[in-house]
């Protein structure tokens, strides 16, 4: 061990060893040296020192900010604007929560645009392409626009209908025309790929702030699908996790459809595999119905019964996915009505609110957590859709 001791004792010790550093230099290490291990001593003490719950021992952890498209409407149907964040409450399971981001009316959308172009709406291609143009050209500058369509594909040489996403976000008018105007058709009705797809690839990557919380899924269709790899279920939760508001223009082709389904098995329009057993599954596993493998072993009058049950089941999904995100869903008799269908989802898109909290219930257990919303001081007969719910993240 070296004895720090007078200057010559250390002196003589580097010349022994032969080590060319100065003196001061040397006293110069050996004091940092110690300042170092004093610091360290110390750090160690306060750590020790520390007890759970001092508040500089507060551990901050990332908490999902929840948002909350709302649409307010007067009794009359007219957009109510103006509002501000303090005339919004909002509770969580029937626990108030703090307002901590708002949104108002004038802030711009993103909107994924899904247009069904399968089964009787080949002939009305036309219809649905001005339609949708129109509803492109009545967004407000500042709102991006994806479309969707169905297309037919050639795989093992089959002839299968695909979902194919023909035009990513974008505010450019003229892109998105021409992506209308090159529309496909299909036959078949891959309706749950597409809404998979638009969680998966328009919405895919996260909003910017501009756009957080105000999102939305815009579809013409009959809701009833044929043809996806995917079920309904899926493309629900990933819809809802994404907390993309649904709006959907719900086309009646029923009675087109099912005068397809009569006459003879070979001429007659086919359900796919997938319909039939959707068919049987909506029965529950208690129930035990005569099961048919292919539609040839259908009568006419189960061919009307399967019909009917896969159009209530359509119904039933698109009901869900408006109520739970906020949206809505407007019937339409034919395509010829869908141009004044669209001009009302796009009035709704211009004037929603956004409120964002972080819930108090900071648990990351998995549970749907019901969302209620209340706005002081309207008058009898306002209308009010917000998002119902969402579920928490699980560890």
């Amino acid at each position: 061990m070296i004895e720090l001791g007078p200057t010559v004792k250390i002196s003589k010790f580097l010349l022994q060893y032969g080590k060319p550093l100065r003196v001061i230099e040397m006293r110069k290490r050996m004091l940092f040296l110690l300042l170092v291990v004093g610091i360290g001593i110390s750090a160690v003490g306060r750590a020790q020192e520390k007890k759970p719950g001092d508040k500089d021992d507060v551990i901050r952890v990332a908490t999902q900010l929840v948002d909350v498209p709302i649409a307010v409407q007067s009794s009359t149907g007219t957009p109510l604007r103006g509002l501000k964040n303090d005339d919004f409450t909002l509770y969580e399971d029937g626990n108030k929560q703090q307002i901590v981001d708002f949104s108002a009316t004038s802030a711009p959308f993103e909107v994924a645009l899904l247009l069904d172009t399968s089964g009787s709406t080949r002939s009305d291609l036309q219809l649905i392409q001005h339609a949708a143009v129109n509803f492109v050209n009545s967004l407000r500058p500042g709102d991006r626009v994806a479309i969707l369509a169905f297309n037919t594909d050639h795989k093992d040489n089959q002839t299968v209908a695909v979902s194919e996403v023909l035009a990513g976000l974008t505010d450019n008018r003229i892109a998105l025309k021409n992506a209308i105007d090159n529309m496909k058709t299909s036959f078949g009705t891959p309706y749950y790929d597409s809404l998979l797809q638009v969680v998966d690839k328009v919405f895919r990557d996260r909003p910017t702030e501009e756009f957080r919380g105000r999102r939305a899924l815009v579809a013409l269709t009959d809701g009833v699908d044929s043809t996806s790899v995917i079920d309904f279920p899926e493309a629900k939760e990933k819809l809802e996790k994404a907390g993309i508001i649904s709006f959907f223009i719900k086309v009646d082709t029923r009675e087109f459809f099912e005068n397809g389904l009569l006459g003879d098995c070979q001429t007659a329009t086919h359900f796919s595999p997938a319909q039939i057993k959707r068919y049987y599954r909506s029965f529950g596993s208690k129930a035990n119905p005569e099961k048919a493998v292919t539609f040839c072993q259908l009568g006419e009058f189960e061919r009307l019964a399967v019909s009917k049950k896969l159009y209530e089941i359509a119904d039933s999904e698109m009901a869900q996915l408006a109520k739970n995100s906020g949206g809505r869903v407007f019937p339409v008799g034919d395509l010829g009505d869908a141009r004044s269908a669209f001009k009302s989802v796009a009035d709704e898109i211009g004037t929603k609110y956004t409120l964002g909290y972080y819930s108090s219930n900071d648990k990351r257990d998995g549970t749907y957590r019901k969302i209620k919303v209340e706005i002081k001081g309207l008058p009898a007969g306002t209308q009010v859709r917000a998002r119902e719910g969402y579920t928490a993240p699980a560890n």
